[in-house]
């Protein structure tokens, strides 16, 4: 006896494709998580562009996060120049990515993921019971994209980001201006950390290998070796010789996985299992008081590593305002030459890896960008394979909810791999 689930559009992820599951004697044995819009190119049409147009080129790749895209860019083309900047630089360059990390966290944790938790379909449906929950929610995330435009010049798209720099300096004033009502931009970010933690998250475990950059002293975005909870420790100039790219008939995106290892997942959960040490003391007495810490063991989990980086972010970009000293220039400029480098920075999703090659005039000969949601497409696909036993004993329904739940626990910027998600068939014999 078989029954087939179709769902036209899937909700609540950004972009589009398709799921396709087989279950049978209680066991997940085929899953296809299908990407279906056409492949934009980026690479082939970055060739032949100076090396100045890449960082404003590849923010176009999302308008979410366009500054993962500008500063794994602008940090690969600074090694092929020659380019060290300085550390006045590079405290706004980590102020605005940790304002991305906050407007993009509140929008998938609240916007699109808790109403999984909670029965709702949307997080309309959710206000109407947790009318506080989402209006701090809105105030700490458009905190967050404030942020990015005081750093940026706007909140989308941002303008100011160059290679070696910015184009005009930052002010102090200009920054201590957002410190204005942080207080209660702090106390919102921290309750809406306890209130994920009290979410009905499911009980399941995952043996993944967790993918991210590690911090030395402070927790990792900018910079960072590309470590594992499994031991892959190795430079970010060596990222591709320890990934496997593979294609499928199904999809318009690519997967990776660590040679002779398998899947990983890349990601908030990545991080926060890799430095959790680092977080702010603030931030794991929150955790720790409701019986979480580290590892996170699932992907549901996902969500409170979201949310404790939210109120370490806000934390953080406090003091770097406080602290915070003018740059004697807005940016250096480097030493064109042919070269080839590579760089990660930690995007909200995960690692992002671009690597450039330029010619003796600074024109773009080749490029690699390898999105995180890209590399999380085959842990996703395992993830699903995991609920065999559990998909069999619902109704079909709440089998459809749970699987995808499961592909928004991923929070999946498709715009980055392509485009993501429409529930096509859940078949169960």
């Amino acid at each position: 006896m078989g029954s087939v689930i179709k769902v036209d559009y899937l909700s609540r992820v950004e972009g589009e494709g398709n799921l396709y599951m087989e279950i049978k004697d209680n066991k997940v044995v085929r899953v296809e998580v299908g990407i279906f819009e056409p492949p934009r190119f980026y690479e082939a049409f970055l060739r032949g562009r100076k090396y100045h147009e890449v960082p404003d080129i590849t923010a176009r790749i999302c308008g979410i996060c366009p500054i993962a895209y500008i500063m794994s860019s602008c940090r690969a083309l600074e090694k092929i120049l020659g380019i060290e900047v300085s550390e006045e630089i590079n405290v706004l360059r980590r102020m605005a990515y940790l304002g991305e990390w906050i407007e993009s966290h509140v929008l998938h944790a609240l916007m699109l993921h808790a109403p999984d938790f909670l029965g709702y379909q949307s997080v309309l449906d959710m206000a109407k019971d947790f009318p506080e929950v989402v209006r701090k929610g809105l105030k700490v995330k458009a905190w967050g994209n404030e942020v990015i435009r005081v750093i940026g010049g706007r909140p989308v798209h941002p303008v100011s980001f160059r290679v070696g720099g910015f184009y005009k300096v930052i002010s102090r004033s200009e920054l201590m201006k957002l410190l204005k009502g942080v207080w209660e931009v702090k106390r919102y970010a921290k309750e809406l950390l306890e209130w994920v933690l009290k979410l009905p998250i499911p009980e399941v475990r995952r043996d993944f290998e967790y993918v991210s950059l590690k911090g030395d002293r402070e927790y990792p975005i900018l910079y960072g070796r590309v470590v594992s909870n499994k031991g892959l420790n190795i430079s970010e100039d060596d990222f591709e010789k320890y990934v496997v790219t593979e294609q499928v008939k199904y999809s318009t995106s690519l997967r990776y996985r660590i040679k002779g290892r398998g899947v990983y997942v890349t990601g908030p959960i990545a991080r926060y299992n890799n430095n959790y040490h680092l977080l702010r003391p603030d931030v794991k007495e929150v955790i720790e008081a409701y019986g979480y810490g580290s590892p996170l063991v699932n992907t549901y989990q996902s969500i409170i590593a979201r949310l404790a980086e939210v109120y370490h972010a806000v934390i953080e970009i406090e003091e770097l305002i406080l602290n915070y000293r003018e740059p004697r220039e807005p940016y250096i400029e480097g030493n064109v030459r042919a070269g080839l480098a590579a760089a990660i920075t930690e995007a909200p999703r995960g690692i992002l890896y671009h690597r450039y090659e330029l010619d003796d005039e600074g024109f773009v000969v080749n490029a690699n960008i390898i999105p995180p949601t890209a590399q999380n497409l085959a842990a996703i696909e395992v993830d699903l394979m995991e609920l065999g036993d559990k998909l069999v004993n619902l109704e079909e329904s709440k089998a459809q909810w749970l699987a995808e739940q499961t592909v928004r626990n991923y929070d999946p910027c498709i715009s980055c791999a392509t485009h993501f998600l429409r529930v096509k068939k859940l078949i169960i014999n």
